[in-house]
Order: C-alpha cells, then structure tokens, then sequence
C-alpha cells in the first residue's frame, strides 16, 4: 500500500494528458454550452481599453448566440446560413455567404473555434496545442488562408474543462481578450426563448 502515492504521481501526467482530438470530442458531447462573457479590446491609440460583457450560447445543431448587455446592447447570431447582427434595437444586418462570403467565413469560423473543431481549423491555421497539466489546455493559431491571415497575427485559446479564454491579436498591434465564466449545460435543449431568438431572422 505504501507505494500507491508513488505510483499515482507517476500516472498522473499520463491520466491527465489532454489532446486536441479529445478535447473536440470532449466538446460536441455537450449539446449546450451557455456562459458568461466579459472582453476587453486594447486599441492603439485610445487612452482605455474597451469593456463589454453579456451572455453567450453554442448549440451543437443550431448555432452560436452572442449577447451582448453592456456598454449597449447588441446581439449576433451565427449558424449554418447566416450571421444576424442587431445592434441596440436597430433593424438587423443580415450576412450570408452569397452576399459577403469573406465576412461569412470568418464569422463562421467563431463556431469552429468554440467547439473546437479540428477539421476547419485545420484549414485555416497552423495548429500548436499544448497539454500543460492537470487538465489544462492551450491552443494557438496562427492564420495560414486569406482574408484571415491579413487580419490576425495568432489566435489564443485555453481552459480546462470549457473553453475559458481566447486572445485575439491583430495584425494592426490591437488585443481583444475574452473571458469565458459561469459554464452550464442544462438545460440541454434550447429553451422556448432561445429558441424564439434563431426562429426571429
């Protein structure tokens, strides 16, 4: 018995390794991820960096929701079609691939980083993924196709159990920072609101 300490620690690195493929799997398993969101973007030449926060969802069958609460309100809503954006009660913007294909691939992108999707990222980055331990991860992309190599230097990504961070740096020196809190999967079906929200455009 008094080698089961031992023996622990030396699987422990082991039991706990993360990979990319496990943590796709780990990721489309979850029908819904809801979670609270804060980012701060550093833009040069402004004296403050810009603040806001709100609400998000990813529904593995139906899209992306982002909601944003303050400094104004804002929504977007992104899934297989279209990417919806109203901002503070205006009437919506409505992309699709046939109207602004270059904007549409990027935001269609948002999807594949939230669930981590390795065959489109795999497209569109060069991949370094990194297990640092007790079941924390690291992500960093690096943009390989245009429009995105022309906008983004890298793209980071980490957490444990969810997607927590993502950094976003610019080819301009700008930095937006997200910070994914507050994670729930249940329910794990759309709620009647939620599901008004996709139906509404």
């Amino acid at each position: 018995m008094k080698y089961w300490p031992l023996l622990i620690l030396l699987l422990s690195p082991w039991a706990s390794a993360v990979t990319l493929d496990e943590l796709q799997q780990r990721f489309t398993e979850q029908p819904v991820i809801r979670a609270h969101f804060t980012q701060t973007r550093a833009i040069k030449n402004l004296p403050q960096p810009l603040r806001s926060q709100g609400d998000m969802l990813i529904a593995r069958d139906t899209g992306l929701l982002w909601e944003q609460k303050s400094p104004f309100p804002m929504m977007m809503l992104l899934d297989d079609s279209r990417m919806v954006q109203v901002i503070n009660g205006q009437a919506p913007q409505v992309l699709t691939a046939e109207n602004n294909p270059q904007m549409f691939q990027f935001n269609h992108l948002l999807r594949a980083l939230f669930q981590a999707d390795r065959k489109v990222l795999a497209q569109n980055f060069r991949i370094n993924f990194q297990d640092n331990g007790e079941g924390r991860w690291s992500l960093r992309l690096t943009p390989v196709t245009t429009p995105l190599d022309k906008i983004f230097a890298t793209i980071d990504l980490a957490g444990q159990t969810y997607l927590e961070t993502i950094q976003l740096n610019d080819k301009q020196g700008d930095r937006t920072d997200i910070t994914l809190s507050q994670h729930q999967l249940s329910p794990t079906r759309l709620t009647d609101e939620e599901r008004q929200h996709f139906a509404a455009y």
